[in-house]
């Protein structure tokens, strides 16, 4: 079923109550004696898990402490309640890809935020909001930051980023940000952090071609995929169009540079950009 706005935030509540049960399993209590615990009725927890009732904060907050969580739960629920960095069809999908075990981009003209710098970051979100209070800027990098944190996490998801070769020639915020851009992407390349994979330009046309497209893999939940254009995006976990965006991205993976030439590819893109800053 396709989620749009109301349905995005819907899909990270139903993880929420996913990984709910799965922890109140794992502890070996039932509904009620995780209700008892946590002073509402076994019935509650069972709405809870179901996504159909939505907890306080306190009671959040109580899960946490019976369950040993670790304030996993308390942080969701503000992200899913109080988080406003992020568009209402973005909000669900920045919450599950921190809990995603693998996670396949393709970007025919942006980097991905989660390989953006802050200049990089910068320099997008101006362009879309060229009138935005300093404020707001610094919030929607700082927003994009973030997410970085699960590429630095020992158990961060397996990561794939196919990247078309436009957007390597694209000098967003100016020739020496992009080096730097570029240089980063390289950096975790070579860190073994993410595979990057670069869609030559002499490849034509390619599946995807109207916009970004993401999917995302899970221990305990299906896997979901996400299609994003300038001013919306979805998130959809129906198998028949999960496979369907599986087939797309095999298609542009089977199509694009190794990841040795990719990564040269790249790296060349950087020194050219640096050449351009130093004689500007």
């Amino acid at each position: 079923m396709a989620k749009g706005a109301h349905g995005s935030r819907q899909a990270a509540w139903e993880f929420f109550g996913a990984e709910l049960k799965r922890r109140r399993e794992n502890a070996g209590l039932t509904q009620v004696e995780l209700g008892a615990r946590v002073f509402v009725s076994g019935g509650y927890i069972g709405q809870f898990e179901q996504a159909i009732r939505k907890p306080q904060l306190d009671v959040a907050q109580r899960i946490d402490d019976v369950l040993q969580t670790e304030g996993f739960f308390e942080r969701t629920w503000r992200k899913l309640i109080d988080d406003k960095r992020y568009a209402d069809y973005f909000a669900a999908v920045a919450d599950l890809e921190a809990l995603a075990t693998k996670i396949c981009e393709f970007a025919p003209s942006v980097v991905p935020g989660l390989l953006q710098t802050a200049s990089y970051a910068k320099a997008v979100t101006l362009a879309a909001n060229p009138f935005a209070a300093d404020e707001y800027v610094d919030d929607m990098v700082s927003a994009r930051l973030d997410r970085q944190r699960i590429l630095a996490d020992a158990a961060r998801p397996v990561y794939w980023a196919i990247l078309h070769e436009n957007l390597l020639s694209v000098p967003v915020g100016g020739y020496a940000a992009m080096a730097e851009q570029l240089e980063h992407i390289a950096a975790l390349a070579r860190e073994r952090k993410v595979l990057v994979l670069v869609l030559p330009r002499a490849e034509g046309a390619c599946a995807s071609m109207t916009g970004d497209l993401r999917l995302m893999e899970f221990d305990d939940a299906p896997p979901t995929v996400y299609t994003e254009t300038s001013f919306w995006g979805e998130l959809l976990d129906d198998p028949a169009v999960v496979k369907r965006a599986q087939h797309a991205y095999d298609l542009i993976r089977g199509a694009a540079l190794s990841p040795g030439v990719s990564l040269a590819r790249i790296e060349s893109a950087a020194k050219d950009f640096r050449r351009c800053a130093s004689t500007t």
